[in-house]
């Protein structure tokens, strides 16, 4: 863990790779090069995951100075799954105060489970309504509006892990949410509900942002990417979602400057400038 830190990795990363050296040490195979090839082969985890057990090993080699032809494994792409905006609000609020209140929070601000993790006291301002992110996996910071609603959830939580907001361990925010993520999906009788994430709401945050604004600047801003590529696929998630609602609009006339931002607010986009003081707007159903 000191070399790591000396080459400036971060806690979390070196935190996920000790976890897996130790299940590879509980296996017995942790010097065994080729019983690990045999494990990752034979085991049913998926490739993503079999890419940083590689990653971890070939790291732990390197810390003592040997080598070892790693395996290759593809990453698989898959469509990113999208529930409802009320089967996110249903868990919501089927979930415990804290449970709830962490994913409110994702889902407003569209945060990784590590950022949220990362947030401490200080950083909501009260007076704007705001929360300033610290970034983790090369994201950018940035500052983030969140609703009167979220902002009292936070506030009525307790101070127990202060400075921080919430429970600063990922792996426990994550049981949290697997125990009563269950418990809602088979009280309302819908599977659905287990596929939920708390990834799945970052995802869920930059499709509904893409599909309001129609800016994929804006979506990158909002999710702190700092390569365009991965804020792209939001574009396609969203016209594979609204395609039969394409053609449904609902329009709006505005006579004023007050009206026009009244419906920019909202989510209307111009059509069209009538004249000086006219002007049609339209937004999908």
């Amino acid at each position: 863990m000191l070399w790591q830190r000396k080459q400036g990795k971060a806690e979390a990363t070196i935190t996920g790779r000790v976890r897996e050296l130790n299940k590879l040490a509980r296996l017995g195979i942790l010097y065994d090069s080729e019983a690990v090839k045999v494990y990752l082969a034979n085991s049913p985890i998926q490739n993503t995951t079999k890419m940083k057990v590689v990653d971890t090993y070939t790291t732990f080699l390197d810390f003592r100075g040997l080598r070892w032809i790693a395996p290759r494994y593809q990453k698989i792409t898959k469509m990113f799954f999208i529930p409802t905006e009320q089967e996110l609000d249903l868990l919501i609020v089927g979930c415990g105060k804290t449970t709830s209140t962490v994913l409110q929070t994702l889902k407003e601000a569209g945060i990784r489970i590590g950022e949220l993790t990362m947030l401490k006291w200080s950083d909501i301002n009260l007076e704007y309504k705001i929360l300033s992110i610290t970034p983790e996996k090369g994201s950018n910071p940035r500052i983030l509006k969140i609703s009167d609603r979220l902002l009292g959830m936070i506030n009525k939580l307790s101070r127990q892990h202060a400075p921080f907001i919430f429970q600063p361990s990922k792996s426990m925010q994550r049981e949290y949410l697997r125990i009563q993520r269950k418990k809602v999906a088979e009280k309302l009788g819908n599977p659905r509900i287990k596929e939920i994430s708390f990834h799945t709401f970052r995802h869920w945050k930059g499709t509904m942002e893409y599909h309001n604004t129609k800016d994929i600047m804006h979506v990158r801003a909002i999710l702190g990417h700092k390569n365009i590529n991965s804020t792209l696929i939001y574009i396609n998630i969203e016209e594979t979602m609204f395609n039969n609602n394409v053609d449904e609009w609902i329009t709006k006339v505005a006579h004023n400057v007050e009206e026009e931002t009244q419906l920019i607010n909202v989510g209307y986009q111009l059509v069209r400038s009538i004249n000086e003081t006219t002007a049609i707007y339209k937004k999908r159903k």
